[in-house]
């Protein structure tokens, strides 16, 4: 084989090393100029952050199981939506201490009905004139890390009808209690919904039911001090501390229905951090407790 080969170079068919280095050189370049370009098709954040990235939907394990409506999976976070009551029953994200800390996108402006959900959403004008204002279950501050997720967050799917002492007071101080939770805890995994128990009445002509109550499940799986902890908070103005509101996961479970984080932990674990909770291992802003009571509740 040796022989053949050497027989090839004497005839010209063969390569020089020079060639062949060129020819390497040459490729290697084109190859990398080809994956610069599909790198720029790729979607990206407005701060040019590549490396956030949305979880796959076959690893959201921290969806609850026993949900009642369609489940829709966005880019960051991903809800169950009932007919019924035009909004969703749950949504569900985790929330890392690299995406609080990230650049902030531009607050997006424009409330947009969400055409994945089968049965249509809500729309914004079902609000408008109401007394209620749009109140996020996920965040749009928690989302501020990237676009399509802000964007997202704007989608009707993701509102339910709040009073504004309710959405500017009490749940303004406990969302952003849980993103000083996400930053010292380095990721926590959230779910938040309303509840229906003694509902309110419904407002526009889709009839979106106003909820009673709002929930809201912060779990922390990092060692050695992993917990959980829930919040039910009655759907009006208030100036008790959060810490009065607190409850285990499982008696939010009880109340729901919902089996929160079911494929996120053992079954060992699971029961650990869901039967009680412990108001030592979680830090409450006190100064921002003083705010809401004496600034936010009156606005």
């Amino acid at each position: 084989m040796a022989k053949f080969r050497k027989n090839h170079q004497r005839k010209g068919f063969g390569l020089s090393m020079g060639k062949v280095l060129l020819f390497a050189v040459v490729l290697i370049g084109g190859l990398v100029f080809c994956f610069k370009g599909i790198q720029t098709l790729l979607p990206t954040s407005d701060y040019g952050d590549p490396y956030i990235k949305e979880t796959a939907v076959e690893e959201r394990f921290y969806i609850p199981g026993n949900s009642n409506g369609q489940i829709i999976h966005k880019r960051h976070f991903s809800l169950s939506y009932v007919e019924k009551y035009e909004q969703a029953e749950w949504v569900a994200y985790d929330l890392t201490i690299h995406e609080l800390n990230s650049p902030k996108v531009k607050r997006e402006k424009r409330f947009r009905p969400d055409y994945d959900v089968s049965t249509r959403s809500a729309f914004h004008r079902d609000y408008s004139r109401s007394g209620y204002t749009r109140g996020h279950l996920a965040p749009a501050a928690d989302m501020a890390f990237d676009s399509i997720a802000m964007k997202e967050s704007f989608y009707m799917s993701n509102i339910s009808p709040q009073t504004r002492p309710f959405n500017n007071g009490i749940w303004r101080e406990l969302e952003e209690q849980v993103r000083d939770w996400g930053r010292k805890y380095q990721q926590v995994y959230v779910v938040t919904g309303p509840l229906f128990d003694d509902i309110k009445g419904q407002i526009g002509q889709n009839r979106v039911t106003v909820p009673s109550s709002f929930f809201k499940v912060i779990l922390d799986l990092k060692e050695p001090e992993s917990k959980g902890i829930a919040f039910v908070i009655p759907h009006e103005r208030s100036d008790r501390h959060l810490k009065e509101y607190a409850i285990s996961i499982d008696q939010l479970e009880k109340m729901t229905g919902f089996d929160f984080f079911k494929d996120l932990m053992t079954p060992i674990l699971e029961t650990k951090l869901e039967s009680s909770f412990n108001l030592d291992l979680w830090t409450f802003n006190d100064q921002r407790y003083q705010l809401r009571v004496d600034k936010w509740n009156h606005q």
